[in-house]
């Protein structure tokens, strides 16, 4: 994130790119900083945020231009337990109520276990590859 911007500035950058009015930028932005819960967190800067929060606002700006896909390089790496599992949570809500493919890239069984699919690579080889039964925790 932009140090010097709020959250929701942090979130509309994307779409400036994409040629998305400023009306639709903020409309969109609010929106999803709402669906992560930080609607009293918009106007905030990063330094002002939890690590949490910050993860958050991070989610909300890999959504704003609305892809299908969607990759997670360890998006609970610097969190705690119950923190990693609201991310996760968040994560998991929109890949099932907006159909988004989402990659997540982790070393954390237990994250992993939010996953329909596992697939274990070692030294660029894939060596193994998991479906998930639902409610099952996946352990190496």
């Amino acid at each position: 994130m932009l140090s010097h911007l709020t959250a929701i500035e942090n979130v509309t950058m994307p779409m400036i790119f994409q040629g998305t009015s400023d009306v639709e930028r903020q409309k969109k932005a609010r929106e999803l900083l709402i669906s992560v819960g930080l609607k009293e967190r918009i106007l905030h800067q990063p330094a002002e945020l939890s690590a949490g929060e910050r993860q958050r606002v991070a989610i909300a700006r890999s959504f704003a231009n609305n892809p299908e896909l969607v990759i997670a390089d360890e998006p609970t790496g610097n969190l705690d337990s119950v923190t990693g599992k609201k991310i996760m949570e968040i994560l998991t809500d929109f890949h099932q109520k907006k159909g988004k493919t989402i990659v997540v890239v982790t070393h954390d069984p237990d994250i992993a276990s939010y996953s329909k699919e596992i697939i274990n690579i070692k030294d660029g080889q894939i060596t193994a590859n998991h479906l998930v039964a639902e409610k099952v925790l996946w352990k190496k």
